[in-house]
């Protein structure tokens, strides 16, 4: 084999080479442990928070016919959950969860018939966190109401209150099913309320005392189909870069649990101490964090957290005195009608409840209610004991002291290592027009550290070799080659760089 062990990523890898770009929150304001303040300068406490973050703003396009093109991710989505055609969103226009999926097969919008319904991923991308939650909210006017989605651009979907719903009972399906049971062994899908701003695991049966399977309102989407796919490198330096969102994450985590401020306090901490040899580390927002979630994984069905292995995730005793995983917080305040005084957390491990049970004697249990994978929010201080049955209608469990896990942009030029070779992930970026997918050619730009012989080869989803794009000596330095697939068919394609051992690769997207 051919030895490359010199090669490295160019550290100014291309945006649009990202194929799961991020859209930020959209969260502009500053918050304390219960109130809106000034921005904070370096320094002081609660620097570092969502609004300081700066990522891909929200950009959409009304293209018209009843279909937005989020022009960050690609992804082109139907505009209203009115299923009807009726011009009212309710009850009627809700469906079980086997109802979206078989509804996608023939749905035809805007001339196009490849709509499918969104991953979690997907449906998250739509997630603001300029968004108020008005659980507990008695009135039936929805005027005023702030949901956790762009109405500028898409319809707010409240429940039906004339059917006998709650307001909140916004809930958007998803095609993401939990691997593991909620509840009594319910099968589950995780589904997005924007209008609580969180997710949840919603049992894709019947609800308790009734008969029909619980209904969803519905987007479907089409388009980039590698979204919500990680590309995760371990740099062998305690990091993991993920070259599909153009993140760098911390391998490990806190291994301890911290209120929100002092969350945020660690990441300055870690900066003062070029942590990990950089000093630009931040507590991800709630998108960043949702991000590397991993949906195949769950602690009843891989003994893991949520989580891709190459991450470590430290064990926790949970309420109930088993071994479990933490709840992560994000920098990204969940703020309600009244204050700013919850954070949001990413469920890591199982979102335990104490459910009580709907039928006399109403005895209370501890259970998976929402799924490894569940996004909710926590008190940002105070003491978990104060919450000895939870909180909320499912009786969520409030930890407050709960983990951390940093991330950086792998394109910062802040706070690098001295040794060009450790600025980069072990892995390679593609040059191409936005978005990906292409057509019909894109551009590999990489970096030798010194001379070494390499090879350059495209795959099919089949794992057979379809062109060979270089093979030989190259000389130090920066290079580009083109893959031109002016002759291939539609499709996903994997480029793969190698050397002494597979060591690069990118999933890369042809559409004609």
């Amino acid at each position: 084999m051919i030895k490359l062990m010199s090669l490295i990523l160019l550290t100014t890898m291309t945006l649009s080479a990202q194929t799961f770009k991020i859209v930020d929150t959209g969260q502009t304001i500053y918050y304390n442990n219960q109130d809106e303040i000034s921005a904070p300068v370096m320094g002081a406490a609660f620097y570092g928070q969502d609004a300081s973050i700066d990522g891909f703003q929200p950009d959409y396009t009304d293209n018209g016919d009843g279909t937005v093109t989020d022009n960050i991710t690609g992804l082109i989505w139907q505009q209203s959950a009115d299923l009807t055609g009726d011009g009212i969103i309710n009850i009627d226009d809700k469906l079980s969860h086997a109802e979206a999926l078989a509804g996608a097969d023939t749905f035809n919008l805007a001339g196009y018939s490849d709509w499918r319904l969104p991953s979690i991923k997907e449906a998250y991308s739509l997630f603001m966190f300029s968004g108020e939650d008005p659980s507990g909210y008695e009135g039936t006017d929805t005027e005023g109401l702030i949901p956790f989605i762009n109405t500028d651009y898409f319809d707010v979907d409240y429940g039906d209150t004339d059917a006998g719903e709650r307001i909140i009972d916004g809930q958007f399906a998803s095609s993401s099913v939990y691997v593991g049971t909620t509840m009594n062994g319910d099968s589950t899908m995780f589904g997005v309320n924007f209008v609580d701003g969180r997710i949840k695991g919603y049992p894709m049966g019947p609800m308790p005392g009734q008969t029909e399977d619980k209904q969803f309102y519905v987007l479907y989407v089409r388009g980039n189909e590698l979204y919500g796919q990680n590309e995760f490198v371990d740099n062998g330096d305690s990091t993991v870069s993920d070259v599909a969102t153009g993140l760098m994450w911390q391998q490990g985590d806190s291994e301890v649990g911290l209120d929100w401020e002092t969350a945020l306090e660690l990441a300055q901490t870690r900066n003062t101490q070029n942590y990990l040899g950089y000093n630009d580390w931040r507590v991800p927002n709630a998108k960043e964090l949702h991000s590397i979630l991993d949906y195949s994984r769950s602690p009843s069905t891989s003994n893991s957290a949520a989580i891709d292995p190459i991450f470590t995730c430290t064990v926790i005793i949970d309420e109930g005195n088993e071994d479990n995983y933490p709840f992560y917080w994000s920098s990204s305040t969940h703020t309600n009608m009244q204050n700013g005084a919850w954070g949001a957390y990413v469920c890591f491990g199982e979102a335990l409840g104490f459910m009580a049970d709907p039928f006399p004697p109403f005895d209370v249990t501890l259970l998976d209610v929402h799924g490894a994978g569940a996004q909710r929010s926590d008190p940002k201080t105070g003491s978990a004991d104060d919450y000895p049955e939870g909180h909320g209608p499912q009786g969520d469990v409030v930890r407050i002291d709960n983990f951390v896990r940093l991330v950086r942009d792998i394109q910062s030029t802040t706070g690098l290592n001295e040794k060009p070779e450790m600025m980069s992930p072990n892995s390679f970026s593609l040059e191409q027009n936005y978005p990906n997918p292409f057509n019909p050619s894109t551009t590999l730009e990489y970096r030798l550290s010194k001379p070494a012989d390499i090879r350059i080869t495209v795959y099919n989803t089949l794992g057979q070799e379809v062109t060979q794009l270089y093979q030989g000596l190259q000389t130090a330095g920066e290079h580009q080659i083109q893959f031109n697939a002016r002759s291939f068919s539609s499709g996903v394609y994997l480029v793969v760089l190698e050397g002494e051992s597979t060591l690069l690769k990118q999933k890369v997207l042809l559409l004609k």
